[in-house]
């Protein structure tokens, strides 16, 4: 059933043109930045977004002007690391095609003293269910966390339910560019 619906909302995404993202993405940013969570964070992971995922680049470029400590993932023997990220220009097309340090500018970091997650998803449901590109690089991340963590979604990607499975792990907030959820815990 995720793989069906994985498929489905990933033809869905990538149907759309860039430029009828772009009014989308600039409404999901100032949904983001008008929260209290994303205002008093000082440590925010970020997914670096490609394709036609909900628009990150900005926002990163906006949190390292804020002087906050930008965290970002990348991929290394089919494990998720976190690095430090310190300018935008440390970045390069890594595995999948998507942005990540270039490994001479990769920092450690560490989950533990992460504020914040943003999380990419391919779908999710009105409980905060999520599905991904079915690796589970994320899951294994977010069980590790504490922080709090916001999906990031177009309207069209926020679906009634989800196939829940064990190692999946919700998202505390979901931000499109037409409104919050939120989920108790």
């Amino acid at each position: 059933m995720k793989k069906k619906l994985r498929k489905e909302y990933l033809q869905l995404r990538r149907g759309y043109k860039k430029e009828n993202l772009d009014k989308k993405n600039k409404a999901v940013k100032e949904n983001l930045e008008s929260l209290e969570e994303v205002i008093k964070s000082k440590n925010i992971l970020f997914y670096i977004s490609f394709e036609n995922e909900v628009e990150t680049h900005d926002l990163i470029k906006d949190a390292l002007k804020q002087n906050k400590k930008v965290i970002v993932p990348y991929i290394e023997k089919k494990e998720i690391y976190l690095s430090d990220l310190k300018d935008f220009n440390e970045l390069e097309k890594g595995k999948f095609g998507i942005l990540e340090p270039k490994k001479k500018f990769i920092r450690k970091a560490d989950i533990h003293k992460v504020d914040l997650i943003i999380v990419p998803g391919v779908a999710f449901d009105k409980k905060g269910h999520r599905i991904g590109f079915g690796a589970a690089y994320y899951d294994k991340l977010l069980k590790k966390s504490k922080a709090i963590k916001i999906g990031l979604a177009y309207e069209f990607q926020i679906v009634d339910e989800i196939p829940k499975e064990a190692h999946d792990v919700a998202v505390d907030i979901i931000i499109s560019e037409k409104q919050i959820l939120r989920f108790k815990k």
